[in-house]
């Protein structure tokens, strides 16, 4: 039932996000070029074109399958399988000519830059905060005990691929002593030095997790090091896993 709500969310999306609807575009309009080609090009190139499409679609749909088991954001898993598409479209059109290669790569480098891919809009129980009012909060004593805070921005492709993760993972763990928020370095830049983060989308520090407890920092991720290992997909069971939220949600139902 889940599955089925994202297919119907991301057709929704694809009619009117121009992220999507450029990329439909651009993926029908090789149909159109591919049935004018069949008039021009020799028997052979045409059987050899015809063997080569039947080879990267089943490429493509292991790709998306195998994706489909290790991706847990859908929209990681979109834009993986638009990635694996648009390199096998590509690949296809080299075949038929080179000129039509050279202008995909133009068409997608467009719309690389003019149509971010949207990050999930919904909060699920966080909260979205200013620096001011996450300090606010951090050092109220009347507020909760615990505070969860992600720190993203638009410009990172992690964070809108990993968009997803947080509003759900503070649906299943928010209480009254664990609250969860989101600052947007892309609206506030000068806060990311106070809680030391480098914004760089290059830096890969973003998105950032950050776990407060009495307006204390305890815990994040990725850590200061996270240059000396790699660090692994962002899911919503590594989050729970690192900050020990079921530690710290069975520590409020048993009242401690």
């Amino acid at each position: 039932m889940k599955k089925q709500n994202n297919i119907m969310e991301w057709l929704n999306q694809m009619v009117g996000e121009p992220y999507y609807f450029f990329h439909f575009l651009a993926f029908f309009s090789y149909f159109i070029v591919r049935s004018s080609a069949a008039n021009v090009l020799s028997p052979q190139i045409t059987q050899h074109l015809f063997h080569r499409e039947i080879q990267a679609i089943l490429a493509f749909l292991m790709l998306a399958a195998y994706k489909m088991t290790r991706e847990e954001a859908w929209e990681g898993f979109i834009a993986d399988t638009l990635f694996c598409g648009k390199i096998f479209l590509i690949a296809l059109t080299l075949i038929m000519d080179y000129h039509l290669t050279l202008w995909y790569i133009v068409v997608f480098s467009v719309m690389y830059v003019l149509a971010q891919q949207p990050p999930f809009e919904k909060l699920g129980s966080s909260s979205k905060l200013t620096p001011l009012q996450l300090e606010a909060l951090l050092t109220e004593g009347n507020t909760s005990r615990f505070w969860l805070v992600e720190f993203r921005a638009s410009f990172s492709s992690g964070c809108r691929r990993t968009s997803r993760c947080f509003p759900e993972l503070s649906i299943t763990y928010s209480n009254k002593n664990l609250s969860f928020g989101i600052v947007d370095l892309g609206l506030f830049p000068n806060a990311a030095e106070k809680f030391g983060i480098s914004p760089g989308a290059s830096m890969g520090q973003l998105p950032t997790y950050i776990l407060f407890e009495n307006a204390t920092e305890v815990s994040r991720f990725p850590e200061f090091n996270f240059e000396a290992m790699p660090t692994p997909p962002i899911t919503t069971r590594l989050l729970a896993h690192h900050f020990e939220l079921d530690r710290l949600l069975l520590g409020y139902v048993n009242g401690k």
